[in-house]
């Protein structure tokens, strides 16, 4: 009995002491490498928090300059006191100097934003272009800062993803940790730009990366909050609104009245977003009927944008002033009405005219002006059982802002975090989920989703529809004198039918060729000198293969 328990007790020992050895190999050989995985995302973080925070004191600085501003925060309070033919000179020569930048640094004079970045961590390995994507940035600065009706928080989002492009390059990564890196720079962006560390990490995995995985949350938390710290040492540990009424909410009977609120806010957004790509197409197609440079598109966006301002100065630069207005109840009905539309207006104008800048912002001030009007409206007519009308902006200000983001948990948080008041929570993610549901049914998810779409880019349908456009026939060609090739007098047979593609095409386009002519086999014919050679065949359970082994990786990084 005592020999047998001394076994036992050996054995164990042996399996411990085992283990041990097996866990002390694990620390000696991944710890280091872990642990330099998060610290670079810190310093990427670190690096993005003050990239925000400088773009912001830098718009702050030139307003004030421009415009003669005391406290750039109350911008369209100084902007009224100017003459006319300063608000239109300003808007005008901003818009000159954007184009011109865009027009020398940029190949297609197009702003990069919030959509190139998601492009980029689907398609690009966590990249984004580095030599645009400052140009992006300088022009959407000097947008801000000289009467455009945008956001900052778009552009800084590009601009720290061009920081973490930047280190995925020296560092050669993979495109796991290229995405994971893009992910670090856009969580500790958002972060500074809002003073939301929770929002900041959610948005990151939630519109970028588009997918929650375990293995992405450790750095993407440590770098958001690398950012917040950076934003409080400059701001402080305050919200950016104050809301100066109580969170009173009489849940049962005003659940219905937020519900009809998602609704209006979900059509608000689409007339938002279809407003934007409208102005896109009219200012295209003016641009090319008329043989206009390049550089003169956000020139005449910029002037028109200086009209408007004489009447309406608040629509000048990112618009908090008026957002806490709306939060105040500072606004009366016909005012928040108005100002929706006009700017909804000045926003379309600014970025269909390729001047610069986000739509968070606007999204934001919008929103919360369009829950102001109806709340105006629900209280007078059940002032017994209603809350406050401030508190429908609160609500209105996310949704509208979650259904142009396709965001709806990471801006419920940022409404939140940019507050302080966590009372209305059920009232607000009511508001959001269903501006959000309906919203999606009519645009292709987002406003940064539909962009991509306008130019080709299936990005909104998940992997399943982008990785066939990713995915080339010319790593899975089966050359001519391979064994497994068909021979050449078979090849040029199929070619001779119109069954054959031309090297570097998509899986994307091979697919329907394969279905409609029922074939094992296509030719794939490339350009020699003057003429087109056939060079092998690419086969019908290749393209599935391919197909399956990149859904497969990319279920394995979003699941690890």
């Amino acid at each position: 009995m005592l020999h047998s328990m001394r076994t036992l007790l050996s054995a164990r020992l042996a399996q411990m002491s085992s283990a041990g050895r097996d866990t002390g190999r694990i620390l000696m050989h991944r710890a280091p490498g872990q642990l330099s995985y998060w610290l670079l995302a810190l310093v990427i973080g670190v690096a993005a928090g003050f990239a925000a925070l400088f773009f912001r004191k830098g718009i702050s600085a030139l307003q004030a300059w421009v415009y003669g501003a005391e406290d750039a925060n109350y911008l369209h309070s100084f902007a009224e006191t100017l003459p006319w033919y300063m608000l239109i000179l300003i808007a005008t020569l901003g818009g000159l100097i954007v184009g011109l930048i865009l027009d020398r640094f940029t190949p297609d004079a197009r702003v990069r934003s919030v959509a190139d970045v998601i492009e980029g961590a689907a398609l690009k390995e966590g990249r984004v272009e580095i030599k645009a994507g400052i140009a992006s940035a300088l022009a959407s600065f000097i947008t801000l800062s000289t009467g455009g009706s945008s956001g900052r928080e778009g552009p800084v989002v590009h601009l720290a993803s061009v920081i973490s492009s930047w280190v995925s390059d020296r560092i050669k990564a993979d495109g796991i940790t290229g995405r994971d890196l893009l992910g670090c720079a856009v969580a500790a962006a958002v972060s500074a730009s809002f003073n939301a560390p929770i929002a900041g990490a959610l948005f990151a995995m939630e519109v970028v990366l588009r997918h929650f995985a375990v293995h992405a949350f450790a750095p993407i938390v440590i770098a958001a909050v690398a950012g917040t710290v950076i934003n409080r040492l400059e701001y402080g540990d305050v919200t950016e609104f104050a809301l100066n009424t109580p969170g009173a909410l009489q849940f049962y009977v005003e659940l219905p009245a937020f519900l009809m609120l998602g609704l209006i806010c979900g059509l608000v957004a689409v007339a938002m977003m279809r407003s934007i790509f409208l102005a896109e197409q009219v200012s295209e197609t003016v641009q090319n009927k008329f043989s206009m440079p390049r550089w003169l598109r956000p020139t005449v966006s910029g002037a028109i944008l200086g009209v408007i301002a004489i009447w309406y100065p608040h629509i000048i630069g990112v618009g908090y002033e008026t957002t806490e207005l709306a939060l105040t109840g500072g606004l009366v009905l016909s005012q928040a009405v108005l100002f929706v539309a006009v700017k909804t207006a000045a926003v379309a104008i600014t970025v269909g005219g390729r001047m610069g800048g986000g739509v968070f912002s606007p999204s934001l001030m919008i929103g919360a002006m369009t829950g102001l009007a109806f709340g105006l409206v629900a209280t007078s007519i059940l002032p017994d059982v209603s809350g406050t009308h401030t508190l429908y902006a609160f609500a209105g200000m996310g949704a509208v802002a979650a259904a142009v983001l396709g965001a709806p948990i990471s801006t419920t948080l940022i409404v939140f975090e940019l507050t302080g008041d966590w009372q209305i929570g059920l009232a607000v993610m009511v508001s959001v989920s269903i501006s959000t549901a309906l919203a999606s049914r009519l645009v292709d998810r987002s406003f940064f989703l539909t962009q991509l779409e306008r130019r080709n880019i299936r990005c909104a349908a998940g992997p399943q529809a982008y990785l066939l456009a990713l995915l080339k026939a010319d790593a899975i060609i089966r050359h001519i004198g391979n064994a497994r090739c068909a021979s050449i007098e078979e090849c040029e047979a199929k070619r001779a039918e119109g069954l054959f593609v031309r090297s570097g095409a998509s899986l994307e386009a091979l697919l329907p060729v394969f279905d409609r002519a029922d074939t094992p086999f296509l030719s794939v014919v490339a350009q020699e000198e003057d003429e087109e050679r056939v060079i092998g065949a690419i086969y019908h359970v290749d393209v599935l293969k391919a197909y399956n082994r990149a859904l497969v990786a990319v279920a394995a990084e979003e699941h690890s």
